[in-house]
């Protein structure tokens, strides 16, 4: 009987030889990229914590000292002449990192990080108006590039290392995992999700936002109130929203690019440049008369969730980060972005008569997916930073500003592989605009 058994059981071949090794090589991998990320979390963790520590402090320093807005040409004098003296005459910025993945080398310089660092703490200080997600991709993904080239490890596997590093950054910052585990992933090439790094990007997200928590960074969240119950006119409304913010971001990007062309049209000197912008800056905050603007936005936005802010917000903060990044400041346009759908997101509320709370949360994941071309990742955030109250109405503006915000965005070395509109790939955007 049992040698009847174990003849059946050969014939079976539950686990070839065959079989057994390829398991075990795929463990092998898999272990190996568990470590990776591991480390590149410990790492970048450590890097962005202490990144978003110094611009909490610049942050309150600027706001005790007003009289700091008035360096702002200095500053940037400051950052030109850092980015010169290491070479670093034409930055790409978040493009370089995109650029990288998607081409078959993948060369992220290892100083991108700390001189990113640095310019974007002094844009802060000084009275800028920048975010710090993207600042903080670019540091993630320089040293997630660095450290795969110290664990000698090829140039299609550092490629996942930088998607890593970049989940890594933005989860610490920002504080939402999820979405930080997905956004590299489905930024690079819309419409294909590189899987092959899902698990590098969720453990190093993960180990980065759990170092950024113990260090006392705290990450954002907000009360949505005043939400109403899901009925055809309030749906029909975050619907427009959707539309008016897909075209906003269309707007948002618009504005970061005629800035830049307009700067060099009047100099292609980079210190008069920064110059003229640090001084256009400093005039605008005077003829508004507050510091709103100035920085990140992230109180703009808090204003916005409870449910008041300026009329028109939005255009000024849009006009303040687009002087800023255009002069050659350094820093993120992702909570810019973020602020802009906020405050006009709340302005419509309060217009068509429906919560400026929701219209708030909505309108600022919906900018950031016009403006990303990531509903995936704009879902996500909108889970962590807003819970899962109104969570119908910030979906159908998700959707619905990815669907009408067309085929450009933030990074121009971004490719949209799927049509928006059709069961399609696409190769270029001369087709994109065909269709």
């Amino acid at each position: 009987m049992i040698e009847k058994l174990k003849k059946w059981y050969m014939e079976q071949e539950f686990m070839t030889r065959d079989d057994m090794k390829l398991v075990l090589a795929h463990s092998r991998v898999g272990i190996r990229w568990m470590i990776l990320s591991v480390i590149i979390g410990l790492a970048v963790g450590a890097f962005s914590s202490l990144f978003a520590w110094c611009l909490g402090m610049v942050t309150v320093i600027r706001e005790a000292h007003p009289w700091l807005l008035y360096l702002l040409p200095a500053g940037g004098l400051v950052i030109v002449g850092l980015y010169r003296a290491c070479g670093a005459v034409t930055d790409k910025g978040t493009n370089i990192l995109l650029h990288a993945v998607q081409e078959n080398y993948c060369n992220v310089p290892a100083l991108m990080a700390p001189l990113i660092f640095i310019a974007t703490i002094i844009t802060h200080l000084f009275g800028g108006s920048a975010g710090r997600e993207g600042a903080a991709l670019q540091m993630g993904g320089s040293l997630g590039n660095t450290i795969g080239r110290l664990f000698r490890q090829k140039k299609y596997n550092r490629k996942i290392l930088v998607m890593s590093g970049m989940s890594a950054a933005f989860s610490a910052v920002f504080g939402t995992p999820l979405a930080a585990a997905v956004f590299p992933m489905e930024m690079v090439n819309v419409g294909i999700m590189q899987y092959s790094a899902l698990v590098p990007c969720v453990f190093a997200a993960i180990v980065a936002n759990q170092f950024a928590v113990n260090m006392g960074i705290n990450p954002e969240a907000f009360v949505v109130i005043n939400i109403p119950p899901v009925s055809p006119v309030p749906l029909l409304k975050i619907l427009l929203l959707g539309i008016l913010c897909a075209w906003l971001s269309i707007l948002f990007c618009r504005f970061l690019r005629t800035a830049g062309s307009l700067y060099g049209l009047c100099t292609k000197n980079p210190y008069l440049k920064v110059v003229l912008g640090g001084a256009l800056v400093i005039l605008l905050t005077l003829a508004v008369g507050n510091g709103y603007y100035n920085g990140a936005g992230t109180g703009l936005i808090a204003m916005a969730i409870e449910g008041e802010v300026p009329t028109f917000a939005f255009l000024l903060k849009m006009t303040f980060t687009a002087l800023t990044l255009g002069a050659g400041y350094k820093g993120g346009e992702i909570v810019p972005a973020f602020c802009t759908g906020a405050t006009f997101g709340c302005v419509f509320g309060h217009i068509m008569g429906i919560s400026p709370s929701l219209c708030a949360a909505a309108g600022m994941i919906a900018v950031f997916c016009g403006v990303t071309n990531c509903p995936i990742t704009s879902m996500l955030i909108g889970f962590e930073l807003f819970g899962f109250s109104g969570v119908k109405y910030l979906l159908l503006a998700i959707s619905i500003s990815y669907l009408f915000s067309g085929y450009k965005g933030l990074y121009k070395d971004q490719v949209i592989m799927q049509s928006k509109y059709h069961v399609k790939y696409i190769h270029d955007l001369a087709e994109n605009v065909q269709q």
